[in-house]
């Protein structure tokens, strides 16, 4: 498609953006929605999986941004986490760019079942980290309980080696994923993240988020650089999803996340089932 959308598909992009950031903000799944809505719109496979990236990468900072609190003891695992997670992200658009649209239009129901899957996984994924959370925290683990306060009553910052080889290589192996396609990504990492440190769930959210910001912003820059992107979209898009965002925070008190995840994987099978037989 060369690029020109009528009115009826930028509402439907800007629609679908903002259902995405609600979800997100819920739920988490949102990629499962917008994705396919450009599809819908006309955009070819690939470039609409790069325009989708681009448009909802802001939301990731405003994500880290919310988590500062709990990212202010954090500061060596970033700094030990942030390289890998770049240089994924950077590896995983560099290889989206040189696949074939026909081989990325083959890979999409794929990976879209294997996003839905580790939505599906999400709860479960959870209650594991928050186990091993609490269990790190009663066998005395000072990095699960929270760092206790330094001579100045400031929080220590935790410079004990939380972040492993192994669960650097394993942070790599995702962000090439979330470069790629990235669905589902925030899930991933949660559950790389509860297998290698013995830290509270909410201190490690905060590094998923920082985490995925960096994935997702530099596949953001490099998509921009080679091209594919749909940038008439993205403006509509991204400011839609921040606005999606906002709404889903106001009403995820009131929606049950566990169903929203379960209505969003039906769609996403659906969008599946539609890639198979097309």
């Amino acid at each position: 498609m060369s690029g020109a959308f009528s009115v009826l598909d930028y509402i439907g992009a800007g629609g679908a953006a903002v259902v995405a950031g609600a979800i997100n903000g819920i739920a988490g799944g949102g990629t499962l929605v917008s994705f396919p809505a450009l599809i819908a719109i006309g955009v070819p496979a690939l470039p609409a999986n790069v325009t989708n990236t681009v448009a909802l990468s802001p939301g990731y900072l405003s994500g880290s941004l919310a988590a500062r609190v709990d990212l202010r003891t954090q500061r060596a695992r970033i700094r030990r986490l942030a390289p890998f997670s770049v240089i994924g992200g950077l590896a995983g658009a560099l290889l989206l760019e040189v696949t074939p649209e026909s081989t990325f239009r083959a890979a999409v129901p794929w990976l879209v079942l294997a996003a839905c899957a580790l939505l599906l996984a999400q709860d479960r994924v959870r209650g594991w980290v928050l186990a091993r959370s609490m269990s790190a925290i009663d066998s005395g683990d000072d990095a699960a309980a929270g760092d206790p306060p330094g001579p100045t009553g400031n929080a220590v910052d935790t410079e004990t080696a939380t972040a492993s080889p192994a669960l650097c290589a394993a942070v790599l192996v995702a962000s090439v994923y979330g470069g790629f396609f990235g669905a589902g990504l925030g899930i991933m990492l949660l559950a790389v993240l509860g297998v290698f440190c013995g830290d509270s769930l909410v201190r490690l959210n905060a590094v998923k988020q920082v985490v995925s910001f960096l994935i997702n912003i530099v596949a953001a820059v490099c998509f921009a650089i080679t091209g594919h992107v749909r940038w008439q979209l993205v403006p509509i898009m991204a400011v839609a999803a921040l606005l999606g965002g906002v709404v889903g925070s106001r009403l995820a008190q009131r929606v049950n996340p566990t169903l929203l995840r379960r209505v969003v994987v039906v769609f996403g099978v659906a969008v599946a089932i539609n890639f198979f037989v097309s």
